[in-house]
């Protein structure tokens, strides 16, 4: 792929279990991403039957084929499944199995079907990039050499899986990661096969942690391989991260300060991310591929995927644009 291409996700549409299940939503949602400007959607990984977008057999189950659901995206302007997010531990109904480690040897085989599994419905998409939650969170384990070398395997493997179907795979680290300890991060990188593994850029997650992306994409301009658009409205300056059960008590209730929402939409007021400023160093970087916006749960979709599109069209896309014509 040459060039940017500009995705939406599709999660913030998903806010209870039983919630964005039926066509009509989908279609609606659908169709305010592709009049909002963007290309492409990306796909949370779910399991069950409430999950109709969020595994390859329940799209099938619910489209017929995937065929039929990329006729259907199609139908409302919307041209590739750009990625997917997939979460070992998440458990799943389809396969019988319960949550996956990539920090348990036992467990890889499994962790590198299912990645196979979803990049084979990806290539047939249009997708390009299956993004995994790198490492669990930082309160469970700490970074230590053992667990880096354990998780450079896992997802080396997956990484040379993944790739065989055309599917690149990039590593997402969010705010609550054991990666974001120290220099665990860099030191995963360096463990990684370079040609098979990537980096997924969040860019609220990484603000959130105290971390400047355009830092990151700096250091490892080869290495970024997908990128989210996400604002962040707090940093966790405190390290609340390390806390026992910190995706209830922080992520969730907010920590000690009791933060309403960590994240919102790209360019929301008083937003923390310049994506003006990230998008210039991506440029800069030489960066090809997509960037998805996302809000993460926002109590009003359709609203943040309009605010997205008008930050897209009056400002980012000016700047592509722009560097195109001098390049």
């Amino acid at each position: 792929m040459n060039g940017i291409r500009w995705g939406y996700a599709l999660n913030q549409w998903k806010p209870q279990f039983d919630d964005f299940v039926r066509r009509e939503d989908h279609e609606r949602a659908l169709k305010t991403i592709s009049i909002a400007g963007f290309d492409g959607v990306e796909l949370t990984a779910g399991t069950g039957r409430w999950e109709p977008l969020g595994n390859p057999q329940q799209v099938v189950a619910n489209f017929g084929s995937l065929e039929g659901f990329r006729e259907f995206m199609e139908s409302c302007g919307i041209s590739a499944v750009c990625s997917w997010f997939y979460d070992p531990q998440q458990r799943s109904m389809e396969h019988l199995t319960g949550p996956l480690s990539p920090l348990n040897p036992a467990d890889m085989d499994g962790i590198v079907a299912k990645a196979e599994w979803f990049a084979r419905a990806l290539a047939e998409l249009g997708g390009s990039v299956l993004l995994v939650r790198a490492a669990p969170s930082a309160w469970e384990v700490p970074p230590d050499d053992d667990a880096l070398n354990r998780l450079a395997e896992c997802w080396s493997r997956v990484g040379n899986a993944t790739m065989r179907y055309g599917v690149r795979t990039a590593l997402h680290v969010d705010f609550l990661s054991m990666l974001r300890r120290g220099d665990a991060l860099e030191v995963l990188l360096a463990l990684t096969d370079p040609s098979a593994v990537g980096l997924a850029l969040d860019t609220a997650e990484m603000t959130v942690s105290g971390i400047d992306p355009c830092a990151v994409i700096k250091r490892h301009p080869r290495r970024v391989w997908h990128v989210q658009f996400k604002d962040a409205l707090a940093v966790d300056d405190a390290e609340e991260y390390l806390q026992s059960h910190a995706e209830y008590a922080v992520r969730q209730r907010g920590g000690t300060r009791e933060i309403p929402r960590w994240f919102a939409e790209p360019g929301v007021d008083d937003g923390r991310v310049d994506f003006a400023a990230v998008t210039r160093v991506l440029l800069d970087a030489g960066y090809s591929g997509w960037i998805v916006f996302e809000s993460d749960q926002s109590p009003h979709p359709a609203t943040s995927a309009l605010h997205g599109g008008y930050l897209l069209q009056r400002e980012l896309r000016p700047i592509v644009a722009a560097e195109s014509v001098m390049s």
